[in-house]
């Protein structure tokens, strides 16, 4: 498919509907369930970047010493550079043996990204997990302040907030420093708890993110296969609504999966989905789902089925 681009908020940049994540390619094989070597890494964010998909998302804290970011730092050396026009953004992260998550953390946490990666620039940077911080992030001298004099320096671009806490995204959104908002997990077929989020983020101009469309992966591989939610035990309201959204599906001839991401990429609220993915072909697979034609018929059966339950 051709993949027409969407402005990303007031930022101006211009990103393809999907978003390529990368913490499958971190090493998380507790999270995901199983192990991805580093060439296989390489390989397949190489495929991205011979994609029509222009956007890849990473963070500092994606796997053991910043695996992801040093796997994607030797496929930009590999291939010459990123490709031109290509986006792709990091995470700022507490340190991962103290937990410290202070302003000067935030600008470490930076110089340790750039490094990896081999950039001397990353135009958009996230504050990541901001929910679990052990320190004020609003606080004088605090990762907030930081990362705005980062953006005022020209280290970085735009700055975004990537969270699973959606009142706390929004506490950093009314801060009015915030580009980007990104939250994983929470608009889904089966969730819409980010939906409020994203409807104040789109009025106010910002760019709109939204990650794990699959859920973790339930929606992706079916909730037979795959027990948990959000990475977690899901409880028994959103279990019987995957049954019976993946027994609709495949009435309809539809993959699950597909449905799962044409949810959000359809969405108006969303500018791109960042999906994972831990293979090469899996990029151009990925990409064809959003070829698949889905009846108006089904959308509605779909959104019927939503759970009100919250994760």
């Amino acid at each position: 498919m051709n993949m027409l681009k969407n402005t990303l908020g007031r930022t101006g940049l211009e990103v393809t509907p999907l978003c390529i994540g990368t913490s499958t390619l971190a090493g998380f094989d507790s999270v995901y369930g199983y192990e991805v070597d580093d060439e296989r890494a390489v390989q397949t964010i190489l495929a991205v970047f011979d994609s029509e998909v222009n956007y890849l998302d990473t963070g500092n804290n994606y796997g053991k010493d910043g695996l992801s970011e040093r796997r994607i730092g030797e496929a930009i050396r590999r291939r010459g550079g990123l490709p031109e026009g290509f986006v792709l953004q990091t995470k700022v992260d507490a340190n991962p043996e103290t937990g410290d998550y202070s302003g000067e953390r935030v600008r470490r946490s930076l110089e340790e990204s750039l490094e990896r990666l081999g950039l001397d620039y990353v135009p958009i940077l996230a504050l990541h997990d901001p929910e679990f911080m052990k320190q004020d992030g609003f606080a004088p001298g605090g990762a907030l302040e930081a990362l705005v004099e980062l953006r005022e320096s020209g280290a970085v671009g735009y700055l975004a907030v990537a969270s699973g806490d959606v009142a706390l995204s929004q506490k950093y959104l009314d801060t009015g420093e915030f580009d980007l908002v990104l939250n994983h997990n929470r608009y889904t077929l089966l969730n819409r708890e980010a939906e409020e989020l994203f409807t104040k983020a789109r009025a106010d101009g910002l760019g709109v993110l939204n990650a794990a469309p699959y859920g973790g992966g339930m929606l992706a591989k079916g909730p037979a296969q795959q027990p948990k939610y959000c990475y977690g035990e899901r409880d028994e309201a959103i279990a019987a609504a995957a049954y019976q959204m993946a027994e609709a599906c495949e009435r309809a001839g539809v993959p699950l999966i597909a449905a799962a991401l044409q949810f959000s990429t359809r969405s108006p609220l969303v500018d791109s989905t960042v999906v994972g993915i831990s293979r090469p072909e899996r990029a151009a697979e990925t990409i064809a789902l959003l070829d698949v034609e889905i009846p108006e018929s089904l959308w509605e059966e779909l959104e019927s089925l939503a759970p009100q339950a919250k994760i």
